[in-house]
């Protein structure tokens, strides 16, 4: 049980004199945590940031035949808008985010600090469900590349009856619920408890505003 816990099991029990002084007490200590919550969020999408950006480079130092790849895929304009948007995308949410926090933190006021804990949350929200939209563009695409730039790959594609690409429709359909699983469960397990967290700071700012 943390401080702010024990504080409002304790303000439940006194009297109004005791409750009239300790409202702002909780309310700081709920301005204190939800700030801290929005900066960890912040500093986790910035790691993401990082992680993607290696994602991108690695492959240039480590593995010829795929940088060969890149290279041919990055010719294709579809794909390098894909990767802008993408890039553009995350920096936007990690902008958000650093303003998000730079609003709660500087915020003395209980309904402003409640509009701005509902913005993060409304932020993070839509940057999940980006990603996820994101994996039912870019399983297609991958193997529109894949047809166009691999002789091999595109042979047998071009060989398949009517079975074949049936099955292969099935294939790439699982893969794409098998990916958007992974990053669902992903995003769950790395902002879900953080928002949880957020959620709860914003319950008992309402019940201080009543």
């Amino acid at each position: 049980m943390d401080e702010l816990d024990l504080l409002k099991k304790d303000w439940n029990k006194e009297g109004a004199s005791f409750k009239n002084y300790q409202v702002s007490d909780i309310y700081q200590m709920l301005h204190k945590k939800s700030s801290s919550i929005v900066k960890t969020l912040f500093y986790i999408s910035v790691a993401e940031l990082i992680f993607w950006i290696l994602i991108s480079y690695v492959p240039y130092t480590f593995s010829d035949n795929l940088k060969e790849r890149l290279d041919a895929s990055y010719e294709d304009p579809i794909f390098v808008a894909l990767t802008v948007f993408s890039f553009l995308v995350v920096f936007l949410f990690v902008c958000l985010l650093y303003i998000s926090h730079k609003s709660i933190s500087s915020t003395d006021n209980a309904k402003k600090l409640m509009e701005s804990i509902l913005k993060t949350r409304k932020v993070i929200k839509y940057y999940v469900l980006y990603n996820l939209v994101m994996i039912f563009i870019s399983v297609p695409l991958s193997l529109y590349f894949e047809f166009n730039e691999n002789s091999e790959f595109h042979s047998q594609v071009a060989g398949m009856n009517s079975t074949q690409m049936l099955v292969l429709f099935i294939i790439t359909v699982v893969v794409m619920g098998i990916f958007v699983v992974v990053i669902w469960l992903f995003y769950r397990l790395l902002y879900g408890i953080l928002l949880k967290r957020l959620n709860r700071n914003y319950e008992e700012l309402k019940k201080l505003e009543i």
